[in-house]
């Protein structure tokens, strides 16, 4: 019976050897997995690189969103080059003429120029005017075509980023357009997009609500 009770003492030691074994095992694996979650962290940590052209534009573009502007496409003679229309009115051309003015770049010069010089790639003026070629939607459009990056129509929210130019056909088959923000809907599927669509100049999560005809970049 001696010898019975001293191989289940031994037996029960080496158990307790086994598990002690299994466990820092089992500790030393669960702090490596851990080690690149700590690297991680600690990267977050480091200071944002600056923004490039894209963020600068679309907080400029966030930034007028404060600034309360009734719906407005009355023609008005403007002072040329710089001229805008009074700052509490204006259609959605005039808030990216906005946006990129605060950007040093005035598209009221750049199309009339583009217009003068390139009058077939216009079709929708019949003679230019710098007090409204750049506030026309198709005119921005041919502009940013030329001038920009033409980049993709899809209706994959992955595809756009912040400063983007995005041209929409409204349902009543009028153009639209409006610049991708730095922010994302609610659920964080979608950036939002400033717009002026009839209520002022907004930030809407509004990227998908209708027909995409233009996608486009432009740093400058």
């Amino acid at each position: 019976m001696a010898g019975v009770a001293g191989a289940a003492v031994v037996t029960r030691r080496m158990v307790l050897v086994l598990l002690m074994a299994a466990c820092f095992a089992l500790g030393v694996w669960l702090g490596v997995r851990e080690r690149p979650v700590e690297t991680e962290t600690i990267a977050r940590l480091d200071p944002p690189r600056p923004a490039g052209f894209g963020e600068r534009l679309a907080r400029a573009a966030e930034e007028l969103t404060h600034t309360a502007v009734t719906y407005d496409a009355a023609y008005v003679k403007l002072p040329y080059p710089g001229g805008d229309v009074p700052a509490d009115r204006g259609v959605c051309a005039d808030l990216v003429i906005r946006a990129y003015r605060k950007l040093d770049i005035d598209l009221q010069v750049k199309v009339h120029e583009d217009m003068l010089a390139h009058r077939s790639a216009y079709p929708d003026t019949a003679r230019p005017d710098a007090s409204i070629d750049h506030r026309r939607v198709w005119n921005l459009a041919a502009w940013f075509k030329r001038h920009g990056t033409t980049l993709p129509c899809s209706y994959r929210p992955e595809d756009y980023h912040p400063g983007d130019i995005v041209v929409w056909r409204l349902p009543s088959g009028q153009g639209h357009i409006g610049i991708v923000a730095s922010q994302r809907s609610a659920d964080g599927r979608r950036p939002l997009v400033v717009q002026n669509v009839g209520y002022g100049q907004n930030l809407d999560d509004a990227l998908l609500l209708w027909p995409h005809v233009g996608h486009y970049r432009y740093g400058g």
